[in-house]
């Protein structure tokens, strides 16, 4: 794949030119002409080009995000690499944890995230040459290519929800397949769902997500990269969680909701350079853990700054309506504080126990389980949250209200707060709001809970596979004679 002209990192102005590039992005009926100046898509838009910006505004910033590429000598992002030593797996997660504190956590998909795939596909390249020769320098190329253009990507993991009862060997169109294998290519029909930021997005990795292939459907197993312009490939965004107009009332949501698409696939042309599996779900079902090496990483540090902003936010509220001294609110921020520190935890511990990848990298330990009490424990957050701030996360004026000097002398006396005023109070209120109430909120919670995978089927995972073998040894010992 072309590299030629790649000039590495971008900066926020070139990645929003970069979104005009023809692409078929529909909302609410009504196809988008530009991405970057849509009024319910500009506020993200904006937040992305300020975080890409950010990273050259101070040499803290770029030394933690960005190292020099060794064949062109750009400037690019560390998700991309690929580490071998302690060193380089420090220096990869430094970025990560730069891009999460940055973001509050609330974007679930940072450009770090499918960064940290792309690498991950390169990693695996050596069993995906043997589904087809050729397949392994594709995934290879393609994370050089991706890391010297600075590409922000989405993924495209589920079927269409139709009928989970069915099978698509009974309807083909329950899932994306190939309608013809040419030699230069295939052709797809279908679509594929949830592709979080697909509108601010370059390109789309699509990879098996396990149900096709458990169901014994080869045909419908198939691994590659997109670019967002394709001809043929219609996007259709869901209702925005933000409003641009709203003052405060929506802070988080304004600026990061990352949007989730339904990708059409509507007969659309894909080069074999671009495919890397085909066919294969057993090899596609052993390298979902290995794709995601370092992207589950990231998704912890992700989480982890999200579980901080949630805790500082909740220790506001109740400062600000005085229960702070409240024992049971004190148990339920220190719980919090209690998840907080668990995740550190794992997360500096599956670095410190690293391990060399059949790839020849160095990649933290496996995690899967960290993921799945994530997912638990984020619902846990919302639910305290809610109880601390209580019936104040409902009523709050607007910042038109704050601007009535009618309305005015009623809210500072009778809408301030133990120590704060009604301005500052009702921002702080809106915060905790679009935590654990509002649409953006709720969305977020929904993410939490499955985006790591079912939980359940993910728990049954970790039976089936853990290693008990040495304890139950010693079970069997004890149960084996009388104890004496």
């Amino acid at each position: 794949m072309d590299i030629s002209g790649a000039t590495g990192a971008l900066t926020g102005e070139q990645y929003k030119k970069s979104l005009n590039d023809g692409r078929e992005v529909w909302l609410d009926g009504k196809r988008i002409e530009n991405v970057a100046e849509h009024p319910a898509l500009k506020p993200t838009v904006d937040e992305f080009a300020r975080l890409l910006d950010l990273r050259f505004a101070t040499p803290e910033g770029r030394a933690a995000t960005l190292f020099k590429s060794e064949e062109t000598g750009n400037e690019v992002s560390y998700a991309f690499s690929l580490p071998k030593t302690p060193e380089e797996l420090r220096a990869k997660f430094a970025a990560s944890e730069w891009w999460m504190r940055e973001s509050l956590g609330q974007l679930g998909r940072s450009p770090d995230f499918m960064s940290n795939v792309a690498a991950g596909l390169a990693d695996y390249a050596d069993e995906l040459d043997q589904n087809r020769e050729g397949f392994g320098q594709n995934a290879r190329d393609y994370r050089r290519f991706a890391m010297e253009h600075d590409l922000v990507l989405t993924h495209a993991l589920g079927d269409p929800q139709i009928d989970r009862s069915a099978s698509p060997l009974d309807d083909p169109d329950l899932a994306l397949r190939v309608l013809e294998e040419r030699e230069e290519g295939v052709i797809l029909r279908g679509a594929k769902q949830l592709a979080t930021l697909a509108p601010f997005s370059h390109e789309v990795l699509v990879y098996l997500n396990g149900v096709t292939a458990a169901r014994g459907a080869e045909d419908f197993v198939i691994w590659f990269a997109l670019p967002m312009n394709t001809p043929g490939l219609k996007i259709l965004l869901r209702e925005p969680l933000g409003a641009a107009d709203s003052g405060h009332s929506h802070p988080l949501g304004n600026r990061y909701d990352e949007q989730d698409a339904m990708l059409f696939f509507d007969d659309v042309f894909l080069p074999r350079e671009r495919i890397f599996l085909l066919g294969d779900s057993l090899r596609a079902l052993k390298g979902l853990g290995r794709i995601n090496v370092w992207s589950l990483q990231s998704t912890h540090i992700r989480f982890l700054a999200r579980m901080k902003f949630f805790t500082s936010v909740a220790k506001k509220l109740a400062h600000s309506i005085g229960v702070n001294t409240f024992r049971g609110i004190q148990e339920q921020l220190g719980e919090l504080i209690s998840y907080v520190q668990t995740l550190e935890l794992a997360i500096k511990g599956a670095e410190a126990d690293a391990v060399v990848t059949p790839g020849g990298h160095l990649a933290p330990s496996n995690t899967n389980g960290v993921g799945f009490w994530s997912a638990d424990i984020s619902a846990r957050m919302v639910q305290i949250l809610r109880q601390v701030a209580a019936s104040g996360l409902i009523m709050q004026p607007t910042e038109a209200d704050l601007a009535n000097p009618e309305l005015r002398p009623f809210l500072d006396l009778y809408m301030r707060g133990h120590d704060i005023g009604a301005a500052e109070k009702a921002r702080l209120f809106r915060l905790g709001w679009e935590l654990a109430g509002s649409s953006f909120g709720m969305r977020q919670e929904l993410y939490e809970y499955l985006h790591r995978g079912d939980p359940g089927a993910g728990r049954t995972r970790l039976l089936r596979f853990y290693d008990t073998s040495a304890t139950d040894a010693r079970v069997d010992e004890l149960i084996s004679k009388p104890l004496v």
